[in-house]
C-alpha cells in the first residue's frame, strides 16, 4: 500500500504475519518454534510502532558522572551495570593509553524507550560512559559530542545439546537464551533528524535513539551539566510537534515606554515582536488575525478600558521562503502606550502550521516560554518549577495535544 499526496509517508513495511497452526502429529523442530517466536515479536513491534510512535518513554537522562576517578572501565570498552550489556563501539586501548586517564565522563540513568523498528529498549541501574573511549578514533577531534542507545541482543546461558542435529548445523554447546540489551552509540558528527510525518508507514532509517549532546567535550575535564543538552532527544509518540521555544520579551516584565516602543517596532521597522520555533512553519500561514496585541490601560483612576494595536509581519512571505523558523510582528499605528498599560499579545498557534500541516503546538505552559538571548532565566522560570514535566529544559510551549493559543503579556512604566 502505498500514499500519495502526504509528505514523509512511504510503502508500508510490515512483513507477512503467519502463526503456527499446529495438528495431532505435528512434527516440530527449532525454527518453528522460532518462528512463532518472531510473529509473536513482531505483532509487539508493529503495533507499538504504528499506533504507539517511538521515543523515549521515561528515564534515559544524562548526567555528569558522579565521581571522575573510581570509574570501573573494562579493558574493551564495556561497562555492565545491573547485568544489563552496555557497548561502547570503536574503542582504541592503545590511542586511550597515550591520552592518560580521561575524565569527560557521563552517566547515563536507568529507563525505558521504543525504537523506530517498535523495540522496547530497556536501561537497568544505569551506567557510566567514557566518552573519549566510546568515540570512534576518527571522530576525536570534535568538542561536540552526541550519546544514544540503541537496542542489542546477546545469547546467555550455554547449554550443551542432547544429540546434534542430523544437518550438522547445531554445534555441541549452545547458548539457551537470549537477553535483550541495548548499546550505548557516542559520535562527535550530527546525527540525521528523522523529517517523517508519519512514523507508521515504514521502519525509520536510523535505529539509534539519541539522547543529549555534549558541548565543548574535552577529554581531559569533567562534564558539566550545562555542557549537556538534552533537547535532542525525541519524547515517545507518533509525531513531534512544532512548538514556540523563545521570544524576544520576557513574559511578565516592566518594561519603560521607550523600551516598549522599541520591543514593538513602533519606529523601527527592523524591530518587532519576535517568535521563534523548534521548527519550520509554513510562511502562508502567517496571515492577519494569527497575531493580535492588545493594550489594557492601567494607571490611577478608573482603568482596563483596551484597544487593539495594528501590527503587521514585517517579511513578505516571498522573502521567508516556503518555511521559516521565526517571525517578526511590528506595530504600524501611531497609537501611543502610557503609565501602568498592560500589552497583551495572544498568538493562534492553531491556525500556524508546520511542514506537515500540523498546528503548531502553543500552549504557554506556566508562561515559560524563555525570552530569547536569557535562557530561562525569567521570573517565572526561577519560581516554582525548574524544568518541564518531562524533566528536561529549556522550557518550550505545548503539551501534546497540538493547536491552542499562546499568551503572554508585559507591563509598562514610565520610568
Amino acid at each position: 500500500m502505498t500514499e500519495t499526496g502526504t509528505p514523509g509517508t512511504a510503502e508500508f513495511d510490515a512483513p507477512p504475519l503467519r502463526r503456527l497452526r499446529y495438528f495431532h502429529g505435528q512434527m516440530l523442530g527449532a525454527r518453528d518454534f522460532q518462528r512463532e517466536q518472531e510473529y509473536y515479536r513482531e505483532r509487539l513491534r508493529l503495533r507499538m510502532r504504528c499506533l504507539l510512535g517511538y521515543g523515549v518513554v521515561c528515564g534515559l537522562f544524562v548526567e555528569p558522572a558522579p565521581g571522575h576517578d573510581d570509574c570501573a572501565d573494562g579493558d574493551d570498552g564495556h561497562t555492565e551495570a545491573d547485568g544489563t550489556a552496555v557497548t561502547a563501539e570503536h574503542t582504541d586501548e592503545h590511542t586511550a593509553a597515550e591520552h592518560g586517564r580521561h575524565r569527560a565522563k557521563v552517566r547515563l540513568t536507568s529507563g525505558l524507550a521504543v525504537d523506530c523498528d517498535g523495540n522496547e529498549v530497556v536501561v537497568r541501574g544505569g551506567c557510566d560512559i567514557d566518552l573519549w573511549k566510546a568515540l570512534p578514533p576518527g571522530e576525536r577531534d570534535t568538542d561536540t559530542v552526541w550519546v544514544g542507545i540503541r537496542y542489542a541482543e546477546r545469547p546467555v546461558e550455554p547449554t550443551r545439546a542432547v544429540y546434534n542435529d542430523a544437518c550438522a548445523d547445531t554445534a555441541d554447546c549452545e547458548f539457551g537464551w537470549t537477553e535483550e540489551c541495548h548499546k550505548v552509540v557516542v559520535t562527535g558528527c550530527e546525527p540525521p533528524v528523522d523529517e517523517r510525518c508519519d512514523t507508521c508507514c515504514s521502519r525509520g532509517a536510523h535505529t539509534t535513539l539519541w539522547l543529549a549532546r555534549i558541548d565543548r567535550a574535552d577529554a581531559h575535564r569533567p562534564v558539566r551539566r550545562d555542557q549537556i543538552r538534552m533537547n535532542v532527544r525525541r519524547p515517545f509518540g507518533r509525531h513531534l510537534p512544532t512548538v514556540i521555544t523563545g521570544v524576544n520579551w520576557i513574559h511578565g516584565h516592566t518594561y519603560t515606554i521607550d523600551e516598549a516602543k522599541a520591543l514593538l517596532g513602533t519606529q523601527d521597522e527592523d524591530g518587532g515582536l519576535l517568535v521563534r520555533f523548534s521548527a519550520g512553519v509554513r510562511t502562508d500561514s502567517l496571515r492577519p488575525g494569527v497575531v493580535e496585541i492588545q493594550v489594557i490601560e492601567g494607571g490611577s483612576g478608573r482603568n482596563a478600558s483596551s484597544w487593539y494595536m495594528g501590527g503587521t509581519f514585517t517579511q513578505p512571505d516571498a522573502a521567508c521562503g516556503e518555511f521559516t523558523e521565526e517571525f517578526r510582528y511590528r506595530q504600524t499605528t501611531r497609537e501611543t502606550l502610557q503609565d501602568g498599560d498592560r500589552v497583551l499579545i495572544t498568538v493562534r498557534a492553531a491556525f500556524l502550521l508546520d511542514r506537515c500541516c500540523r498546528p503548531v503546538d502553543g500552549t504557554h505552559v506556566g508562561g515559560r516560554v524563555p525570552a530569547i538571548g536569557t535562557g530561562t532565566d525569567t521570573p517565572a522560570a526561577r519560581a516554582g518549577c525548574g524544568l518541564p514535566p518531562s524533566g528536561i529544559g529549556p522550557w518550550t510551549s505545548g503539551t501534546g495535544a497540538g493547536g491552542d493559543v499562546f499568551e503572554s503579556w508585559f507591563f509598562v512604566k514610565e520610568r
